[in-house]
């Protein structure tokens, strides 16, 4: 199956669905924030685990309590409907991480 790139205006759109969320150039991108270094590893432990699960991976870049996804999807060519999708399951996971 094919997996489509998003127009400009489907990633606008769909950005306005995700407030945490921009779009730095060819991907979504955002910085999740926790209590402590504990907390942003447990929470790029969940992540880790759901990019398993759907064979999706964000790129992560850790700096203490704060964590920042990029996602594209390489196959598309820039970011297609699986961003958002992960961007979306992901904002949950970081909900319940900041959570505890």
């Amino acid at each position: 199956m094919s997996i489509v790139k998003l127009t400009d205006a489907d990633i606008a759109a769909r950005l306005q669905t995700l407030p945490e969320w921009s779009q730095p150039g060819e991907e979504i991108q955002r910085t999740f924030r926790f209590k402590d270094f504990v907390a942003a590893m447990a929470f790029v432990d969940r992540i880790a685990e759901r990019a398993e699960s759907v064979q999706h991976h964000p790129d992560i870049l850790i700096r203490y309590s704060r964590v920042t996804l990029s996602l594209s999807t390489h196959d598309a060519g820039g970011i297609s409907d699986k961003d958002f999708e992960f961007a979306a399951a992901s904002d949950l996971i970081g909900a319940e991480c900041a959570a505890r």
